[in-house]
């Protein structure tokens, strides 16, 4: 037996505990958690059947008493002399996968700087938010093929494109490629039909960092009148870690005021909006910070919005806040606003950028605050670009 450490500090202690799906050379897939630099392998010190599994699904279905008691076992595990020294593994000398099997894919555009910086850039002559955007949280329904681990690849996108002074398009790898910094949510137990802003945490599970590859030239010709497809479709990357919203509880804080009220089905009578700050780094170097904080619309209020028409939902549906933008240019979280078309480069590398080139890696952090002044880490969502 031995006895786990955690370095003060650390963004992954005792408050966290964020779950992940992990393997070590030779063996199967199976369900850990993060604590300090080291990985629990839950499935061997806990047991239970929805803990044995390669993907957190079935575990997420069980439920919140079920998420509550796990929670509390391995609060007690971590803090006891009781751990197999075989069940612990460095976080180093493990691979980590896909942690969910993602069912359905909604991204959202909740963020009002984000559309009011993007109305301005596109539509100059006219009002940046359209009439619907204070009244319903706007999104589309992605790709969940599509969506991966953090690391994996990310392959150039080919697709049409607009040429200038042509009526024409040519056909080829995007040369506008970019990234949108968000917030994903993963739903764990399913439900026939709306989900209520007040029934949020019966039905949520976590929370992962999400990087959704956007190809803006490609985006830009396809996209009226239904909206992104081939432009967002090729890749969406996650973080291997699920925050879970147990752990998130102090984060939670009062969203923007929302004027006009929303309508009824979207009130809430207390605000999951939250308190995460994210970092962007292009090639090593910080050029965003983008806080979550600001966004106009909380995650409850999507999940609302999206079952009130009596969708369904299903365990492992992974639903994104869209783009995180604050006030300030350097809060911007799509490079397309932060060189605000590519008016403005960012200096990268010692030299000037606008949109992603291959070998270029982009990585993004994020942490909220926790108990007793702690951090809750998300670690990061990482993808470095290669040629199509």
């Amino acid at each position: 037996m031995t006895r786990l450490h955690v370095s003060a500090g650390s963004e992954f202690g005792v408050h966290n505990l964020p779950y992940g799906v992990f393997s070590t050379e030779g063996t199967a897939r199976r369900i850990g958690v993060r604590f300090g630099d080291a990985v629990v392998d839950l499935s061997a010190t806990l047991g239970g059947d929805d803990l044995a599994q390669p993907t957190l699904n079935a575990f997420m279905a069980q439920g919140r008493d079920r998420w509550i008691e796990v929670r509390r076992q391995v609060t007690e595990l971590v803090l006891s002399d009781e751990v197999d020294e075989g069940s612990v593994h460095p976080i180093d000398s493990v691979t980590l996968h896909l942690p969910i099997e993602v069912a359905d894919y909604v991204d959202f555009y909740a963020s009002e700087h984000h559309a009011t910086n993007l109305g301005r850039l596109f539509r100059p002559d006219s009002e940046p938010l359209m009439p619907n955007w204070k009244h319903l949280p706007v999104g589309y329904h992605g790709r969940a093929g599509t969506v991966v681990v953090s690391g994996s690849p990310i392959r150039r996108p080919n697709g049409q494109r607009r040429v200038p002074d042509r009526s024409e398009p040519e056909f080829g790898p995007s040369q506008r490629l970019d990234i949108e910094a968000e917030l994903g949510f993963v739903v764990g137990v399913p439900a026939d039909g709306p989900i209520g802003t007040d029934d949020f945490a019966e039905h949520v599970f976590g929370a992962v960092l999400v990087n959704d590859w956007s190809a803006r030239d490609i985006q830009a010709w396809e996209y009226v009148p239904l909206g992104p497809h081939l432009g967002k479709s090729f890749a969406t990357s996650i973080s291997p870690w699920v925050v879970p919203l147990l752990a998130l509880e102090d984060a939670r804080i009062t969203g923007p005021v929302q004027d006009p009220e929303p309508l009824p089905y979207l009130r809430e009578r207390r605000s999951w909006a939250l308190d995460v700050d994210l970092a962007v780094r292009w090639n090593g170097q910080v050029v965003s910070r983008p806080p979550y904080s600001s966004m106009y619309w909380s995650p409850a209020q999507m999940l609302a919005h999206t079952t009130v028409n009596g969708a369904t939902s299903r365990t492992g549906d992974l639903f994104a806040s869209g783009t995180i933008s604050g006030p300030e240019r350097d809060q911007r979280g799509a490079f397309i606003e932060l060189t605000w078309g590519e008016a403005e480069p960012v200096v990268v590398d010692g030299r000037e950028r606008t949109f992603l080139e291959d070998g270029d890696e982009i990585v993004i952090e994020g942490s909220a605050p926790g108990p007793d002044g702690s951090r809750i880490g998300f670690g990061d969502v990482r993808g470095r670009v290669s040629g199509g």
